[in-house]
Formats: structure tokens, sequence, C-alpha cells
């Protein structure tokens, strides 16, 4: 019998890779690379996205994995796509990109203003019909376009999300879903359709949005071209896939309202799928549509918590990088040492990221606060474990904001990505939110997800629920320390009062933020 097999192209922050699955959802390949996204420097804040260089690093990942695999390109039965959410890219007439940016650009500063000032109330209709504020979305940048650079944005005849930039490369079909463009600011959480009347209250085209349609949809297949750039047959179905946070949910069986997860890699993402009616009032959480049809997903970001432990790694622990050697892992070594620190790290208190306040969204300067003269106090283990512990509290204080928001806690979180790897760091975050923790086998669940688009697009499952009752294995079991708790609720509180009056500092100029959001 004929195995089948899947291809996830996942086009992250940092890199595009290919993931070849099986069709029970076991990893059998994967090919990756590194990429940079340059800054226009004729615009401060600006960072593009390389098409063409880029795709040239995707075709290769996809060769190398199939190569990798053993098997014949006409083995893959369907590839989808995921990526990171927010990166739009623009095409003109013929289908051909004409301008792209990362999600991280940050150009838009000046539109924000005036769009705050000259629309007072935009943002937040916006926000109660498309769960997005002004921070990350695409109206500001499409603006910035008509001012800057308006031979572009009069040649845009669509526009799309990265993870359909992939799918169009592979298909020639321009489609989005409403996982990844709901990121815009533009998308209905509701009808899960784009909104073109937002456009045209800021005086913007309002005809350049591509169809919408659901995860899991066949929108084409491979064609010649991309067969000669990627080594994939023609003809392979090519099927709609989402944004990497709920792809990776889904993938992780975070697939029911009530679910929730942590999703723990450069940021951490803290998810609690929801219904369609949930809204906040304070504008402090985001929502989105999950890939799961009829679900949405209340969400909350911590900035830079994997950063913060590179970071911290790379600065002060040369010692356990050169222990760990080449194929070693110096935050295992650091991690092991920080453990026989008591709960509470001697009273450390992290400064980096804030919890989500979405409407009004930066943060304090990076700090280290009631640090002791003491080396045993404030030496390398106990500033490790308080910044564990610092990730586990702003988590669950991110958490707790989305359940008062619902009115339910769940049974448990599933915690996936790389920080769900350590079962010392997966213990505090149990402690500190008092709730039980799981971890599944397949802990990088991104390209999970995307696998499971392209198993539903061709037959082999039915849905993300199917997909995820098939697939999902679980790891670890967690369950919280009482006690423990109690001390990161109290450092929490200390946390939340030294955090005020550092962004305080941010605000009379003292101090310079770690991120701010475009125009604030």
């Amino acid at each position: 019998m004929t195995t089948s097999y899947l291809l996830a192209v996942d086009a992250g922050t940092g890199s595009g890779r290919a993931v070849i699955f099986d069709e029970n959802g076991n990893q059998v390949a994967s090919a990756q690379h590194e990429w940079w996204h340059k800054a226009d420097p004729r615009f401060p804040g600006s960072m593009d996205f390389d098409v063409e260089g880029n795709w040239s690093l995707l075709s290769h990942a996809i060769r190398g994995a199939i190569a990798e695999a053993g098997i014949k390109a006409g083995d893959i039965k369907a590839v989808s796509a995921t990526s990171m959410r927010e990166a739009i890219v623009a095409y003109d007439s013929n289908g051909r990109e004409i301008w792209a940016c990362a999600n991280v650009d940050s150009r838009a500063v000046n539109e924000v203003r005036d769009l705050k000032r000259e629309f007072p109330e935009l943002e937040r209709e916006l926000y109660e019909k498309s769960g997005q504020t002004f921070a990350l979305g695409a109206l500001p940048r499409l603006l910035w376009l008509k001012r800057n650079l308006p031979e572009i944005y009069g040649g845009i005849h669509r526009i799309s999300m990265l993870s359909d930039w992939v799918l169009a490369r592979l298909s020639g079909v321009i489609a989005s879903d409403p996982s990844n463009a709901g990121t815009t600011g533009l998308y209905s959480l509701t009808a899960r359709d784009w909104l073109p009347d937002a456009m045209a209250k800021a005086g913007l085209r309002d005809d350049i949005f591509p169809e919408s349609v659901e995860p899991g949809t066949m929108i084409g297949r491979v064609t010649e071209k991309a067969a000669l750039e990627t080594g994939l047959e023609a003809g392979t179905p090519v099927i709609m896939g989402g944004g990497d946070c709920q792809s990776g949910a889904a993938a992780i069986g975070v697939v029911r309202e009530g679910d929730c997860a942590v999703l723990g890699g450069t940021f951490w993402q803290q998810v609690v799928n929801v219904g369609l009616d949930v809204s906040d009032p304070s504008m402090d959480l985001r929502i989105n549509p999950h890939v799961v049809t009829g679900l949405n997903q209340a969400e909350a970001i911590s900035f830079f918590v994997g950063a913060v432990m590179r970071w911290f790694r790379d600065s002060f622990g040369a010692e356990e990088m050169a222990a760990a050697g080449p194929d070693g892992d110096a935050y295992t070594l650091l991690e092991q040492t920080s453990a026989s620190i008591p709960p509470g790290a001697y009273g450390i208190i992290p400064v980096f990221s804030d919890v989500m306040h979405y409407g009004n969204w930066y943060h304090a300067a990076p700090s280290l606060l009631n640090l002791s003269i003491d080396p045993d106090k404030s030496g390398k283990a106990a500033i490790f474990r308080a910044l564990q512990e610092n990730a586990a509290i702003v988590a669950a204080r991110n958490l707790d904001a989305i359940f008062r928001l619902t009115g339910k806690t769940p049974e448990r979180i599933v915690f996936a990505a790389g920080a769900s790897k350590s079962a010392h760091w997966s213990q505090i975050l149990s402690d500190a939110t008092g709730l039980p923790v799981v971890t599944p086998v397949v802990k990088e669940a991104t390209a999970l997800g995307c696998a499971a688009s392209a198993a539903i697009g061709i037959g082999l499952r039915r849905d993300f629920v199917e997909a995820a009752e098939s697939w999902v294995r679980w790891d670890k079991h967690f369950e919280p320390n009482p006690a423990h708790k109690a001390i990161y609720d109290e450092a929490g509180d200390r946390w939340a009062r030294a955090y005020a009056l550092q962004r305080q500092l941010v605000d009379e100029g003292i101090t310079t933020a770690m991120w701010k959001a475009p125009g604030l």
C-alpha cells in the first residue's frame, strides 16, 4: 500500500522551511533556510519582504525536504502553507508582486497618528468588527503606500497574506483564508470575509481584496513553472492553509470552544478558543478567526520571551555554551543550576514584556530590578529562574484577562513550541496559572497544523477536529503546586506595580521602550 505524503511550507519571521508528513501526521523530513528582512534606507521603520530571494530559499527547502525524505515528488499528494501573520503582499493585474512587507514592519507611524486624529472612532469601530487595532494592521500600511509610493499603490490589483503568497507562487491563484487575513484589521470576525467599507471610510481603495476561502480548501494545482522551481510534480493539489498561531493551535488539539494553549516561542502567545460573539470592550486583547470554522481565538502576546532567554544565554552563558559544545543545549545547563533556586527567585523582578494592552501597546525598557549584592541571590542561576518565572507570571495574567472576558476557565493548558521542551518551565507555568498543563509529543506544531489543512483538502481528514483526534499524542502532564502559586501571585503583584512605574519612565522620556506600536 502506497503512503500518501503531505507538504507544509512555513514562511516564518526568521526562516522559511518545508516539512513533509505522512498521512498519519508523522514528520518524515524537513529543510530550512534562515532569512532576514531588510529595511528600505529611505523609510524609517520599514521591513521589506524579499519575494524573489525568499521564494528561491523556499524552493531550495522544498527540494531539500523531498531529497531527505527519499520519496518521489509524485508521492506528495497535497501542499499547503502557513506563515507569520500581518505580513502582506501586493500584486498587479498580472499577479506579479509589486510590494511586500514583513510582520514587524513599523513604517506607518504618522499614518496611525493621522488616522486616530482624523477618524477618532474608526479604530474602535474596526476593532469591534475585526478584533484588531491599528498596531499591526494593514490599513495604516496601505495609507502609507498611497502617500509615499503612489505608483505602487495605484498599481495594486490584489493584496494577500504571506502564506497566500506561497500558494500563489505554487498555483498562480491569489486567495486568502480567515485566520491570516483576519490579522489585517480589514476582515469580519462574524462573516469571515473582507470589510471593504473599512478602506472606503479612510479614503482608500476597496477593490483590492482576493477571494476568501476556508483552510483546507483546494484552490488550484502546482503549475509547470512552480514544478520546475521546487521539484514538486505539476498538478499536485494546492490547499489553503492559515496563520501560524491558529494552525499550531489546531495541531495540538485546541479545536473546541474553551480550549486553551500557550505557544512558547520567540513571542509567547496565549490563546483561548471563543465563540463568534466575544469582543473585549477594553481593547486589551486581540480576537482572531481560528482555522476551525465557527470559532475565534482571544489572544494575548508576550513580547520577546524567547529572545530575552537568548540574550541572557549569549551575554552571560559563555561557560554553559562552551560546556554544551556546538551540538549541545546551553539552556539545559543553565536550567539545571537554576532549578535549585527557590520559587520566587529571591524577589528579582524582570521587566521585559508587559501584559497585553492592544489599544495602547508598548513595553517598558528592559530591566532587572531588586537585585541583591549577594552573588548567590543574584547570580546567573537566580536570574535565569526569575526570567522563566516572569514569562509564566505574565502568561498567567494574560490568560486571566481572557478568562474574565469569557467567564470561563479551562480545565487545562496545552503548552507547545520551544519552551515546552523544558519540563521545569512547564511545571512553573502550571504553578503560576494554577491549572494543569499538558505538552504534546509534537511541540513544533505550526507545520503539522498546515499539514492538516493539506489532508483536509484531499479528503484524508474530515476537518481539524478529526485531524487532532487522530494525530495528537501527549507527552507529559503537570499539576499545579498551590504553595508555589501563592508565591507567584505575590510576585506578580509586585511585578505589576514595578512595571507600571517603569512604563512611567518611558512616558517621561527617561528610558526607551523595548517595543512600541506605530503611532504611539
